[in-house]
C-alpha cells in the first residue's frame, strides 16, 4: 500500500499534532502473563484512541465541502478532530444506543451526529446513502491513508522496543492490524502479528479460516470497537497474507483484561483496547518466556458500561 518513506512522512505529519505515545514494559503484567510484555499506549492520544492518526493523514490535503462516515466512536472522533484542524465539516452516523460519551466527544469536536440503525454496518449503509444524497465525501473505516496513518504507531513501537516475538492487535474493520503488518514488513522484522476478535463478533476470524469474506448476522459484544459484522475484502486479504492467526476472546476475558490494566498499570482501557491483553493471557502457556507486545488501542469506555461490566 505504501513504502517506508511514505510511512515516515505520515509519522512527521502526525507529530505536528501530538508526540509519540509511550510503550512501557510493566512488571506486574509480566508476572500475570508469564512473558516479557510491552504495551503501546494509544489511549494517550488527543482523542484517547489510535484512530486519530488515520484521520490526520486522511484529511491532509483533502479538498472537500464535507466528509461523512459511520462509526462506533473512535473513527468518528478521529475525523472530527482532523476535520476541525483542516476546516472540513464532518458528519458522523452512529447506530442507536451508541456510547453516549463517545457521541458527546464527537459533538464537542465539532461533528454533526446522525443516529441510524441497530449496529455499525446499518449505520455505514446510511452514511453511504447520505453521502450520495448530500454530495458529501464518504470516508470509509478502511482506506490507504487511514492505514498509513495508524501504521505510525506500529513504526514507533517496533523501532522503540526490542524486536517482539509476537504482536497482538484488535480487529474492528482492520486498519490497525493492517498498519502493523505493513510496518513490520517494511522494517524487515519477523514478528508474528496476531489478530484479536470477540467471540460474539468474529466475522474476520471466520473469514480468515475460510479464505473468503464471511458476514455474520450479529455483532454481540460490549467491546464496541470490535463490533463489526462485514469484513472489508482488502483488509481481509492483507490480514490473511500477513497475520499468523486470529484469536477470539469472550467479553468476560476482556473484562478481566480491563481490570488487569487498571490494577497493574492504572490505565483505563476500553473493550477493544483490552482485547489484545486478553488474548495474550489466553495464550499464556504458548508465550511463556517469550517477548510480546500488545496494543492498548483506546481508553474510551463509558462510565456506566465500566460500572456494569467491569465493577460488577
Amino acid at each position: 500500500m505504501f513504502d517506508l518513506h511514505a510511512l515516515e512522512e505520515a509519522e512527521k505529519l502526525v507529530r505536528r499534532f501530538f508526540p509519540a505515545t509511550p510503550q512501557y514494559n510493566w512488571p506486574l503484567l509480566e508476572a500475570r502473563t508469564g512473558c516479557e510484555v510491552w504495551v503501546k499506549h494509544e489511549n494517550h492520544t488527543p482523542t484517547g484512541a489510535f484512530k486519530v492518526r488515520g484521520g490526520l493523514v486522511y484529511m491532509d490535503g483533502l479538498h472537500s465541502r464535507g466528509v461523512i462516515t459511520a462509526t462506533r466512536g473512535n473513527h468518528g472522533q478521529s475525523l472530527a478532530y482532523a476535520g476541525a484542524r483542516h476546516g472540513v465539516p464532518v458528519t458522523i452516523v452512529v447506530p442507536h444506543g451508541n456510547s453516549r460519551e463517545k457521541n458527546a466527544a464527537m459533538r464537542a469536536l465539532g461533528a454533526t451526529l446522525v443516529e441510524h440503525g441497530a449496529d455499525f454496518d446499518e449505520a455505514r449503509v446510511e452514511a453511504q446513502r447520505l453521502a450520495e444524497q448530500d454530495e458529501l465525501d464518504f470516508a470509509p473505516s478502511f482506506a490507504e491513508p487511514l492505514v498509513r496513518g495508524v501504521a505510525t504507531y506500529a513504526l514507533e513501537l517496533l523501532r522503540g522496543i526490542p524486536v517482539p516475538d509476537a504482536l497482538y492487535v484488535p480487529i474492528g474493520l482492520g486498519s490497525g492490524i493492517c498498519g502493523c503488518i505493513m510496518a513490520r514488513d517494511l522494517l524487515g522484522l519477523s514478528t508474528e502479528i496476531i489478530g484479536v476478535q470477540s467471540t460474539g463478533a468474529d466475522a474476520y476470524a471466520r473469514s480468515f479460516r475460510e479464505g473468503r469474506v464471511v458476514e455474520t448476522e450479529r455483532a454481540d459484544t460490549k467491546a464496541d470497537g470490535m463490533a463489526t459484522r462485514v469484513p472489508d475484502p482488502a483488509a481481509l486479504a492483507m490480514i490473511r497474507r500477513g497475520a499468523s492467526r486470529i484469536v477470539t476472546v469472550t467479553d468476560d476475558e476482556v473484562r478481566d483484561a480491563i481490570r488487569a490494566y487498571w490494577q497493574d498499570t492504572h490505565n483505563l482501557a476500553e473493550g477493544a483496547g483490552a482485547a489484545p491483553l486478553a488474548a495474550l493471557m489466553q495464550e499464556r502457556e504458548a508465550m511463556k518466556d517469550r517477548r510480546a507486545a500488545v496494543i492498548l488501542c483506546g481508553g474510551n469506555i463509558d462510565l456506566d458500561l465500566f460500572r456494569e461490566w467491569v465493577l460488577a
